[in-house]
C-alpha cells in the first residue's frame, strides 16, 4: 500500500497497513483467510492496535495486486476502494458506521464511487421503498427515513398492514449472514424459507441430505453443537433490535428484513441469509 493510498484512507479519519505475507508460510502461521479474502489472493480486514482501530490489507508475497482509491468523500467518512488482481476487479466500499469503522464488498461493474456503491449494496426491495417514498437525497443517506431503517447491513421496511398472530410471534430471535455477531430481534415472525442445519464449522448451513452425508463420512460430526434454522426465509421484526456493535434501534409495528448485496459480490462468497 503507498503512501498516496494511505493518505487517502487518513482523509476519511481511518488508518491504514499493509502486510506482506511470505510466499512459503506454513499452516501453523498465525495468519488465517478472512471473509474479505478473494481468490486465495489477498485480505481486506478491520484490525485493532492500541490506538485503535485500522484497516489491514495482507499481501501474498510476489502477488500482482493492484489498489486504487476511485473515490472519497470526507463527509460521509466513506471511500471506495479498487483491487485489481488476476485479470480481475473487486471493489470495496470502506467507511464509518456509527461506532466502528467497516469494509464492505461491493457487487457489480458500473460502480464508480462512494454513492453508486451505496445504492448498490440496496437489494430490490430498499429501491422500490425509496421510490414509493419519494426521498430526497440527502435523506436517502440517512440509516433512518420513512423509506427504512437501517442497522449494519440489515434494513427494515414498514409493513403497517401486516398483522401477526400471537402465536407465530417468535422473541429474542437471532438473525446473521452466517459470520460475524448475530443482531437480535425482539419479536419476530418468519415464513418459508429451508430449513438447514447449521455450527460453527458449517456457519451457512447443511441441507439434511448433505447433513447426514457428513455424519455417514464423519460420525464425530454428531457431536458439533448443530442448531436447526431457517434459509432465506421471509422475516419480519419489531421492537427493539440490538447488536454489540450498533445502536438499538426501536421499531414501531412490524417490519420486513432485508439484508445488503453484499454477497453478491465475487468478494464475499458463501455469505447466506440466515434466521
Amino acid at each position: 500500500m503507498n503512501i498516496t493510498l494511505i493518505e487517502k484512507f487518513e482523509r476519511i479519519g481511518a488508518r491504514a497497513k499493509m502486510e506482506i505475507i511470505p510466499e512459503r508460510w506454513s499452516a501453523r502461521s498465525r495468519w488465517q483467510p478472512t471473509p474479505r479474502r478473494i481468490s486465495g489472493s489477498f485480505s481486506l480486514d478491520i484490525q485493532n492496535d492500541r490506538k485503535g482501530e485500522y484497516f489491514l490489507v495482507k499481501i501474498p508475497e510476489g502477488n500482482d495486486l493492484e489498489l486504487e482509491v476511485l473515490d472519497v468523500q470526507t463527509k460521509l467518512r466513506h471511500l471506495l476502494l479498487l483491487a485489481r488482481q488476476d485479470g480481475g476487479k473487486d471493489k470495496f466500499l470502506c467507511g464509518h458506521d456509527e461506532r466502528h469503522w467497516f469494509t464492505c464488498a461491493v457487487p457489480g461493474a458500473n460502480v464508480s464511487n462512494v454513492l453508486t456503491a451505496m445504492n448498490a449494496l440496496r437489494p430490490t426491495e430498499v429501491l422500490e421503498s425509496l421510490t414509493f417514498n419519494s426521498l430526497k437525497n440527502r435523506d436517502r443517506l440517512r440509516r433512518r427515513n420513512a423509506a427504512f431503517i437501517r442497522q449494519g447491513e440489515w434494513f427494515f421496511l414498514p409493513e403497517p398492514d401486516l398483522i401477526v398472530p400471537e402465536r407465530l410471534i417468535l422473541t429474542n430471535e437471532p438473525i446473521s449472514r452466517g459470520r460475524g455477531k448475530p443482531h437480535w430481534l425482539e419479536k419476530a415472525y418468519r415464513s418459508g424459507g429451508t430449513q438447514v442445519r447449521v455450527c460453527t464449522e458449517y456457519p451457512t448451513g447443511l441441507l439434511e441430505h448433505e447433513y447426514k452425508t457428513l455424519l455417514a463420512r464423519r460420525p464425530s460430526a454428531v457431536g458439533w453443537n448443530w442448531k436447526s434454522m431457517m434459509r432465506d426465509a421471509g422475516v419480519y421484526a419489531n421492537g427493539a433490535v440490538s447488536h454489540p456493535d450498533h445502536a438499538t434501534i426501536y421499531l414501531r409495528g412490524w417490519h420486513r428484513v432485508v439484508m445488503n448485496t453484499e454477497h453478491q459480490a465475487r468478494a464475499a462468497r458463501n455469505i447466506v441469509f440466515l434466521d
